[in-house]
């Protein structure tokens, strides 16, 4: 069995910030070049951006979130274009907004197939949930990190609620060593 931890991807960042004032985006959708605003569809203004791929999700209150970065910096790159476009719209922003990452998706390979069943039994009822009629995966609780893992048949995870790309290391870690210590898992010799 190969490093778990060597197939983990980054599948999506979301981090919010703040520009400190209320916005018009009736105003802003008309004046910022492919920007969607549709507020009986969404109450934000959506504005995507090709390189880094991500969409800025900006509201009246002048909070942003921006979604599908596949990186923190990704994250802090794509804000960058979007602080630029509204600074070009003569809108004040503070010099150095704060950028907080709120999730982060990440997809992971155990490579081995899994007995969710045996799992469920195992972790003890009180961090997962496991209902297979109603989803194929297990979900997992750690506390430490504090993330949510979701775990299927296959040996993938899903890992979310992360801070840092280093969360998604630690649960792979913490989850293969809980596998392996109740028996289902064989971790390779380091």
């Amino acid at each position: 069995m190969a490093d778990p931890k060597d197939t983990i991807n980054i599948e999506n960042v979301v981090a919010s910030t703040g520009i400190e004032q209320e916005l018009d985006l009736q105003s802003v959708a008309m004046d910022l070049e492919g920007a969607d605003y549709d507020p009986e569809q969404f109450p934000g203004l959506v504005y995507r951006t090709q390189d880094p791929k991500s969409a800025a999700l900006i509201f009246r209150s002048g909070k942003i979130v921006c979604t599908g970065a596949q990186s923190t910096d990704a994250v802090h790159e794509s804000l960058e274009i979007v602080f630029g476009k509204l600074r070009d719209l003569g809108i004040p922003l503070p010099d150095d907004p704060e950028i907080t990452v709120q999730n982060i998706v990440s997809s992971a390979d155990l490579g081995v197939d899994l007995n969710l069943n045996a799992i469920a039994i195992g972790l003890g009822l009180e961090n997962i949930e496991y209902e297979p009629e109603q989803f194929p995966g297990l979900v997992y609780r750690l506390d430490e990190p504090s993330v949510v893992a979701l775990l299927f048949g296959s040996g993938k995870l899903v890992i979310t609620g992360g801070k840092t790309p280093q969360d998604a290391r630690d649960a792979v870690d913490v989850i293969a060593a809980r596998l392996s210590e109740l028996g289902l898992i064989e971790l390779p010799a380091s």
